[in-house]
């Protein structure tokens, strides 16, 4: 069947019973749910859905993620002529939910691995959407990506919410992917991500992460680069569309498109430098030259990756999510979507406050006051979602530990001290 997105008819519509009219999913994979089952006490409300939890994991707290992956879906279906959805480890449904009620899609398979989670998952979907709108299955993801192969069926957006790393099921799930499609995924691993398992990186990953301050920065682009990596053996290339750190979870959105888009650039290491904290984006090239330059006999950088080194996000798409959030009422995430659109153009790493403040001998500056003389100064400088108290820049560790010590000389000349270091 044609995998380009947008072509339309490519999956089976679902019976009264949110089964399949075509009776192609093999007997031992999942099991189509249609079960009589006893409401429940407790309903939640998120966005236009209401759901029970049962004993489904659900996180309140991961909302902005899930409010994201809804603004990105909706802006996908404006732009193309339907929206078919795989929620590929949906616990009690909301993502699901929340693609059909707010994003309109027009067909979703609900998957579960949990047979335990069966009742609340098919009450909840059966409750709120009308019986052609759906599939529900309980299994394994990966037999549902298996089966989409087998049977060349392709969605428009693949959501896998997963615990730990997709690394397993990412290759099946490019597989289920139309072409210009999207994969929203989840990693979170956050230990392994942040460099204090460089061995389960290797394994998960495929790449050899460090610790650093700007650790959280890695997590992303480690899935993101592992991602572009898989789709590059299949012939294809992604584009990242956001990339978003909440807590202790990535999830990156990313377009599935053609692999002449693919680019060595793209993938590459990030190199720091202990000693005096210096920064480097490293190419495959030079390799063997990555050394800090600003110590008299130059110092080997600790070297993480191969990471993800392209942007973390596309400026037009989080622009139209935006404007979406906007006229949604959802101005706390059109704030959010602005400040990470302020993060495209800079390095793929981040200055903590509390690491300036350190190795200035210092206190932490302050962040406002940091920007303001990052700009005087003619340095380009934002602000990162990913950590709050960090900046961005194209400044080097040194120009930042002179401004830092400046702001501090400048803050005691203020208050009248005279004895100045």
């Amino acid at each position: 069947m044609d995998r380009t997105a947008g072509a339309g008819g490519a999956l089976p519509r679902a019976t009264a019973a949110g089964g399949s009219d075509d009776g192609s999913f093999r007997a031992g994979i999942a099991a189509v749910v249609e079960l009589t089952v006893t409401p429940l006490a407790d309903w939640y409300e998120e966005g236009a859905a209401r759901f029970e939890i049962g004993a489904a994991f659900f996180k309140p707290e991961t909302r902005v993620a899930r409010d994201f992956g809804v603004l990105a879906a909706a802006v996908y279906r404006q732009q193309h002529p339907q929206l078919e959805v795989l929620d590929g480890m949906s616990g009690c449904g909301i993502r699901a939910l929340r693609y059909a009620l707010e994003a309109k899609a027009d067909w979703l398979w609900v998957n579960e691995a949990n047979p335990e989670h069966a009742a609340v998952l098919h009450q909840n979907v059966k409750a709120q959407l009308p019986p052609g709108q759906f599939r529900v299955t309980i299994g394994s993801v990966r037999c549902v990506l298996q089966d989409c192969l087998q049977q060349q069926r392709y969605f428009d957006l693949v959501d896998l919410d997963c615990f730990g790393s997709p690394a397993a099921d990412l290759t099946d799930c490019i597989r289920a992917t139309r072409l210009n499609g999207l994969m929203y995924l989840t990693t979170t691993d956050s230990r392994t991500c942040e460099g204090h398992n460089p061995a389960a990186s290797l394994r998960h990953f495929g790449a050899y992460a460090r610790a650093h301050p700007a650790t959280r920065e890695q997590g992303l682009r480690l899935l993101l680069g592992m991602v572009s990596q898989q789709a590059a053996m299949q012939g294809f290339a992604i584009a990242p569309l956001f990339s978003y750190f909440q807590g202790q979870t990535y999830r990156v959105m990313v377009r599935l498109v053609k692999g002449h888009h693919w680019s060595e650039a793209q993938s590459g290491f990030v190199g720091h430098c202990h000693a005096c904290g210096h920064y480097d984006a490293v190419d495959w090239r030079r390799l063997s030259r990555a050394v800090c330059p600003h110590h008299e006999t130059p110092l080997p950088l600790t070297l993480s990756g191969p990471l993800w080194l392209g942007p973390l996000h596309d400026l037009a798409y989080l622009t139209s999510m935006g404007d979406l959030a906007q006229r949604w009422g959802w101005q706390d995430r059109k704030v959010l979507l602005d400040l990470m659109a302020g993060e495209i153009p800079f390095p793929p790493y981040f200055f903590t406050l509390a690491e300036l403040g350190r190795r200035a001998k210092v206190d932490i500056p302050k962040r406002s006051q940091l920007l303001i003389a990052l700009k005087k100064n003619n340095y380009k400088a934002a602000l990162t979602h990913i950590e709050p108290q960090a900046v961005k820049t194209d400044a080097s560790i040194l120009a930042l530990i002179a401004l830092a010590k400046e702001l501090q000389s400048n803050f005691k000349k203020h208050l009248g001290f005279t004895n100045i270091d």
